[in-house]
C-alpha cells in the first residue's frame, strides 16, 4: 500500500516541527514538504501533490481558509485537515465552505491526529468532538430547510440514501463498503452520483448539505 503522502502548513517552527518528528516515526505516512504560510501552501500543494494538507488558520499573508479555497479549487481530490486552536463559528464554518475535509483542535492527542489523516485520506469527513457538535447545534438551531434542500435529494436511490446516512456519519468509503458488503469501488461511483445529483462540490459541503435537509440523525446501521 502506498504511503499517505501529507503537507504541513504552520506558520509556528515548533509545531512544523513536532509534526515532522511525529510523522517520521509512523509508519504508512511520508511527510512530503512543509510550509510557513498560505501562499507556500498553494504552491507547494500544486507541485507535490500531497494527499492531505495539514493547515494551520492564522498565518500572515494568505490565511489558511482562502489557501484552502485555492488548493480545493485547483486541486480538488487534495485532502485538507484544518489543525488548529480556534473552533469559533467565523472559524469553523468559513473552512467547510473553503473545502476543508476535517476541523481538529490542536489539543487533539497523537491518535486522533493520525486517525483523521487517515480519514481525510480515504475521503471521508472528521471533526474534533467538540467541533461535531458544533456543526450539530448550528444545524438544530437553522429554521427548518427550505423545500429546496430537502428536494436534492428526491432523486437518490435507496442504495445512494443509505450510503449518504453513513456518510453524515462520518465513515470512509472503505468502512461503508465493509459495512453494507460492498466494494470500495462501487461506494466510490454512488458517492460520485450523489455528488453530481446534489451538485455538491465535495463530501463536507455534502455532508452539511445532507444534515440540515434531515438526514443522518437515525441510528447507524448493525
Amino acid at each position: 500500500m502506498e504511503p499517505v503522502r501529507v503537507l504541513i502548513v504552520d506558520d509556528q517552527a515548533i509545531t512544523r516541527g513536532g509534526l515532522c518528528s511525529l510523522l517520521a516515526s509512523v509508519p504508512g505516512l511520508e511527510l512530503v514538504g512543509e510550509a510557513a504560510d498560505g501562499a507556500a501552501a498553494v504552491a507547494l500543494a500544486d507541485e507535490l501533490q500531497p494527499d492531505v494538507v495539514l493547515m494551520d488558520l492564522r498565518m500572515p499573508g494568505i490565511n489558511g481558509i482562502e489557501a484552502t479555497r485555492r488548493i480545493h479549487r485547483v486541486n480538488p481530490r487534495i485532502g485538507i485537515l484544518v489543525v488548529t486552536i480556534f473552533e469559533d463559528d467565523t472559524s469553523v464554518f468559513p473552512a467547510i465552505r473553503a473545502g476543508a475535509r476535517g476541523y481538529l483542535l490542536k489539543d487533539a492527542d497523537q491518535a486522533e491526529l493520525l486517525r483523521a489523516i487517515h480519514t481525510v485520506a480515504g475521503g471521508g469527513v472528521i471533526f474534533s468532538p467538540g467541533i461535531a457538535g458544533r456543526v450539530l447545534q448550528y444545524l438544530s438551531n437553522s429554521p427548518p430547510p427550505a423545500p429546496a434542500v430537502a428536494q436534492m435529494f428526491d432523486e437518490l436511490t435507496g442504495r445512494e440514501r443509505e450510503i449518504l446516512e453513513l456518510l453524515t456519519r462520518g465513515d470512509t468509503n472503505a468502512e461503508i463498503a465493509a459495512r453494507l458488503g460492498l466494494s470500495p469501488k462501487t461506494v466510490s461511483n454512488h458517492v460520485s452520483n450523489v455528488l453530481l445529483k446534489v451538485q455538491a462540490t465535495d463530501r463536507a459541503k455534502l455532508m452539511l448539505l445532507a444534515l440540515e435537509a434531515g438526514l443522518g440523525q437515525g441510528r447507524r446501521p448493525p
